[in-house]
């Protein structure tokens, strides 16, 4: 079992930054592969980024290629999502979550979300 707990969110004016955390609970953080979501109001969710276990690979959506920045520390079981230049359109909440799989094709674990909201 695996608990997932975002933080970070918050308003900002467009393009301006923010960083969001994923901190995970239990000790085998360092074999899933981590990724971020996230769903605005009146929309499906849609994915972000992920990380691979060891943090060598790394797959963006093309919406936030250039502006997002994903990371992991696996000695401190967390995974951050660094926001630049952001957009109204970025405005959704955010979601983290993990899978033993490489390449998921659906998460086993999701954290229960960080509203970002972007001001223009």
């Amino acid at each position: 079992q695996v608990q997932l707990v975002e933080s970070g969110g918050g308003l900002v004016q467009a393009g301006g930054s923010l960083r969001l955390s994923c901190a995970a609970s239990g000790r085998t953080f360092s074999i899933y592969t981590m990724g971020w979501f996230r769903q605005a109001p009146g929309k499906e969710r849609e994915f972000v980024v992920h990380i691979n276990w060891s943090g060598t690979s790394t797959l963006y959506a093309d919406s936030v290629k250039g502006r997002f920045t994903i990371s992991r520390d696996n000695a401190k079981n967390t995974v951050y999502l660094q926001m630049n230049s952001l957009k109204p359109e970025d405005t959704a909440v955010y979601y983290c979550a993990a899978d033993k799989a490489a390449t998921p094709d659906e998460y086993d674990y999701w954290g229960q979300g960080t509203q970002v909201t972007v001001s223009s």
